[in-house]
């Protein structure tokens, strides 16, 4: 039996990798396919990135197209002063072993939704202005897709700036317009992912694996984990992205509040926070969103250690 089918919109990145490769090792979804943006690095950085991770998966039959490489006002903030250069710096990875689609990341997403024999997740660990491009330009699509999960905001404190989360900061008002959207959303925030912290017995268990994924995924963390000691103070670093895809396979890892949900776009010094009202202080706004609370870390790194053992020996 297939798994529930899914689509990847990220901008890779170290924990975009683990994303990738917890969907691909796992059994309860069908990734469908990888699309990419601006965020950790550049889009070509990252689509070259979102390659090699599924090359180094021995995963070359799921499509990749590239896509926005800056926001929907065209600016492009980019997040390598945490994931190095190219976006993926640390361990060698192999080099590409398939090519990217010839259309771009807006036009395989309604590919995918339109031929689909049910509805389609989606996905977003980077900024989510392909998803707005494609709810915008192709509204019809909505009624293929099950619902969008998001990596972004917080309903504490940022970290791109004190109050804004990296990928809400980049784009807010492609989140704003997934937010209006109607589709159901799932916002996975920083309150939340700082909770996935690959500490050193995470690491040792990646590292003691008997094949290339696992030690690279050590590796992985090795450089990540240095840069959030080096820019935040974490002694081991919050390992995102993979908690939308865990959020996926497995809900009840996450206790989910239904709340209200917008992103500030004019602020001066606040411009991407997230406004999760969480106690119904705007009691004529509607929840738009359930919003991811408390992790079950302990469940949630077995199911990605499980994952990444069964890609690496798979391959």
């Amino acid at each position: 039996m297939a798994g529930l089918p899914i689509v990847i919109d990220c901008d890779p990145g170290h924990d975009d990798a683990v994303a990738l490769l917890l969907a691909v090792g796992s059994e309860a979804v069908d990734l469908k396919a990888v699309t990419t943006t601006f965020g950790n690095c550049s889009v070509e950085d990252a689509t070259r990135n979102a390659v090699q991770i599924l090359t180094l998966a021995g995963t070359t039959d799921v499509p990749v197209a590239r896509g926005a490489a800056g926001s929907l006002d065209g600016l492009s903030t980019l997040g390598n002063y945490v994931h190095g250069a190219s976006g993926l710096d640390g361990p060698p990875m192999p080099e590409p072993g398939f090519e990217v689609t010839g259309g771009d990341a807006v036009e395989l997403l309604r590919r995918v939704i339109e031929s689909s024999d049910e509805k389609v997740t989606i996905a977003a660990t980077g900024p989510i202005t392909n998803v707005a491009q494609l709810l915008l330009t192709r509204p019809a699509v909505k009624d293929g897709i099950r619902e969008v999960i998001f990596m972004g905001g917080s309903t504490e404190r940022g970290n791109h700036t004190p109050t804004a989360e990296f990928n809400t900061y980049a784009d807010p008002e492609a989140l704003d317009v997934v937010l209006g959207s109607g589709l159901p959303v799932r916002m996975v925030g920083l309150n939340l992912t700082h909770q996935a912290l690959a500490n050193p017995e995470v690491v040792e268990r990646m590292a003691a694996m008997d094949h290339v994924v696992g030690r690279t995924c050590a590796a992985w963390m090795g450089f990540f984990g240095a840069s959030y000691n080096r820019v935040w103070e974490f002694s081991a670093p919050p390992v995102h992205d993979p908690c939308t895809i865990a959020a996926i396979i497995q809900p009840d890892l996450i206790e989910w509040r239904e709340a209200f949900v917008a992103v500030e776009l004019d602020g001066r010094w606040t411009r991407g926070t997230t406004v999760v009202d969480l106690h119904r202080r705007y009691p004529e706004q509607e929840p738009n969103a359930q919003v991811a609370m408390t992790l079950d870390a302990e469940r949630y790194w077995d199911l990605v250690i499980e994952a990444v053992d069964h890609v690496g020996r798979r391959r």
